[in-house]
């Protein structure tokens, strides 16, 4: 059975496992990773991003189509509406929750639609990790949806927010984009804000154990170029992600100063980070990283936050000039994503 975490807000939840990396990372990462180590490049060849087709699109579409005239005026806005780009660890995108604007078929909808945005794998953990990080209020009271545009045009996406989550669904419709535009994800296991230095039952714990490994593959030379003496970028909201369109000067060790086989495990590791994503997302933000060449990323460790003082480094980021993946494992899991072909 599967034990429970009771928090303070009196939230009784399972307690999402950790990640056996060899059991969950399938097609993402050995399929991405295969491609990358034998030399086939990712910007020829042909990959995806999801369709008007998919899954989660399918079921935004059919959201949309159920909203009454009561309920447009609050959750649809214009895809141009400038709240469409906002990104934040804990937020509602309107002024309510969807238990206050949607009626129970259409919070199924939402609940179906969060789900598919995950690899089959992990959309069980996915759920989990919401609800308990609701704070007590459990998945319909702790998010809230927007609607930008009308499916059909080619301009059209479905944004979540929640304490934790700024999610996205788009069908391909922002063009150059990885997840539709930039993401945030997180975790708190257990009650406590602080977690251990082993963070125990975080789900994406996992990621900062894989690049980890790539910190331990380096020589001292080059640790000492990735292991910054501070603590890392402050998080404010859409700024947080700010790109920078640079090839260079970015913080920490560049990854095309790296060795062969170093470079390699990279990729590896890059594709890791994906594999709770469904695959459509998964593979068009890998083609997008190799188009601006996985040599001009930068891999940087945060010496100041390291929870513990185990020489497991909490924080640290992968950033290019159109990428940045910013994991603050400092209390807990703050993860923010924005991957695109050119920087906006």
């Amino acid at each position: 059975m599967t034990p429970l975490i009771s928090s303070s807000t009196g939230c009784d939840c399972p307690a999402p496992t950790a990640l056996p990396r060899r059991n969950f990372i399938k097609t993402a990462a050995t399929g991405l990773a295969a491609a990358a180590m034998g030399g086939v490049s990712l910007r020829t060849t042909a990959l995806a991003g999801p369709s008007f087709n998919d899954k989660s699109e399918t079921l935004a579409a059919q959201l949309y189509k159920s909203i009454t005239d009561a309920q447009r005026s609050l959750v649809c806005f214009d895809f141009d509406h400038p709240l469409r780009d906002k990104v934040d660890n804990n937020w509602l995108i309107t002024d309510k929750p969807i238990s206050e604007t949607l009626n129970p078929d259409q919070r199924d909808l939402v609940q179906q639609i969060f789900r598919h945005l995950h690899a089959p794998e992990f959309a069980d953990r996915a759920m989990e990790q919401m609800i308990h990080d609701s704070e007590g209020k459990g998945f319909d009271a702790g998010t809230s949806v927007a609607l930008f545009g009308q499916p059909g045009t080619g301009k059209f996406e479905f944004v979540l927010t929640g304490r934790h989550c700024t999610r996205r669904c788009d069908g391909d419709s922002v063009a150059g984009a990885a997840f539709g535009g930039p993401i945030f994800y997180g975790h708190q296991a257990g009650s406590k804000d602080a977690e251990p230095a082993d963070h125990p039952g975080n789900v994406f714990w996992y990621q900062a154990k894989r690049v980890n490994e790539v910190f331990q593959a380096l020589d001292g030379k080059q640790r000492a170029v990735a292991l910054i003496d501070g603590k890392g970028r402050p998080e404010k909201a859409t700024k947080t992600v700010a790109l920078t369109g640079q090839k260079t000067g970015q913080p920490g060790i560049r990854i095309g100063d790296l060795a062969k086989d170093q470079r390699g495990l990279v990729q590896q590791v890059m594709a890791d980070l994906l594999s709770p994503f469904r695959k459509p997302d998964a593979d068009e933000a890998m083609k997008l990283v190799q188009a601006q060449g996985i040599d001009n990323l930068s891999l940087a460790f945060f010496k100041k936050q390291d929870v513990g003082n185990d020489g497991v480094w909490d924080v640290w980021q992968i950033e290019g000039p159109d990428m940045l993946w910013y994991f603050r494992g400092d209390p807990h899991v703050h993860c923010w994503v924005n991957i695109r072909e050119k920087s906006v």
